[in-house]
């Protein structure tokens, strides 16, 4: 079995009144990819800022690489990289420069700086913009420079904080590429934070889902997954009373759990496609029409509906909307 390189065991944090953390226990194995999936506002950023020593802990404790993160900060900051959920590259300063700033914080030797920038300068395909103001960049350019940045130290445990938010698909399909490539080729361990569905379920070994400062589910993508024990059929029916339909749908050898949702139910079933006519079937009797129905395999989206209540996709769209309004202010203001 794998070493923790992580231990968390009743983290908290306290705002005021605010809990944003909420007695959090889990442990990140070596060499995998770890994902905290939530909203904003779930409490993914306050952990990674409690583990990376940036906030100190209201209560609780934690380990990442042997050292607690309270009493042996230092020794943490040593053993660790961090790409931000936010732009930190100088924008008056190159690719390189802003690289070779990063290495002397972290007392890289000049030479060993300048070999190590070329190699991540490489790595993340910036060799032909290196000596370009980073005000030059692009979104995408600029999220690899930060994961660059956050490699000069050769860490050992890497924190992505929303790694590609505010990316097109297409450079975030890239980042998840040398995401990759860092687990394999540096056998690197990387706790990220994200509220993209696929992203956690593309490139996460293990998952914790986060919701108001709570671990409400943790495992494998395909564990949580399987964990709803069936497809799932949405339904929109009309036509008259809907009261006596969930014990009626209950009452079906296929059928797991019934949920009443607006105009409509959710079903959990053994077999989408051969319990769908039945239930059309259950409607009719009623004397009710189907209005829309649908038959989908467990995703992590339903995962996080079972868990929370609500759909993690409403979640993305004001994700982006927020990010790309504070980014519009901040050059705004510069």
């Amino acid at each position: 079995m794998a070493d923790n390189v992580i231990e968390v065991s009743g983290l908290s944090r306290d705002f005021n009144k605010l809990r944003a953390v909420d007695n959090v226990s889990f442990d990140v194995k070596e060499g995998e990819i770890f994902g905290f999936l939530g909203p904003n506002g779930a409490g993914k950023t306050t952990t990674i800022n409690m583990l990376t020593t940036v906030l100190r802990p209201t209560s609780g404790s934690a380990k990442v690489c042997g050292h607690d993160i309270s009493r042996d900060a230092v020794a943490v900051r040593r053993t660790i990289g961090l790409v931000p959920q936010e732009y930190t590259a100088d924008e008056d300063l190159t690719g390189m420069e802003n690289i070779r700033l990063t290495a002397a914080l972290y007392n890289v030797p000049k030479g060993e700086a300048q070999k190590r920038a070329d190699e991540l300068l490489d790595l993340v395909q910036l060799n032909d913009a290196k000596n370009r103001q980073v005000e030059t960049y692009s979104g995408g350019m600029r999220r690899r420079l930060e994961l660059a940045c956050g490699l000069i130290n050769r860490p050992r445990v890497l924190f992505l904080d929303e790694p590609t938010l505010g990316l097109d698909v297409q450079t975030r399909a890239a980042v998840w590429e040398y995401i990759r490539l860092l687990k394999v080729q540096y056998r690197m361990t990387l706790f990220m934070t994200t509220h993209y569905l696929e992203e956690a379920d593309h490139l996460c070994d293990r998952i914790a889902i986060i919701d108001h400062g709570r671990i409400v589910a943790l495992d494998s993508p395909e564990v949580l997954k399987e964990s709803l024990g069936g497809d799932i059929v949405e339904l929109r029916v009309n036509g008259g009373p809907l009261d006596k339909l969930p014990e009626i749908f209950r009452g079906l050898s296929t059928v797991r759990d019934v949920k009443s949702v607006e105009s409509g139910f959710r079903l959990k079933v053994v077999n989408g496609e051969e319990t769908a006519p039945v239930i059309l079937d259950v409607v009719r009797s009623q004397n009710l029409k189907v209005t829309r129905i649908s038959i989908s395999k467990p995703t992590l989206d339903e995962v996080y509906l079972e868990r929370t209540g609500r759909s993690m996709r409403e979640e993305e769209g004001n994700r982006e909307d927020l990010f790309r309004r504070r980014i519009t202010m901040r050059r705004a203001k510069s």
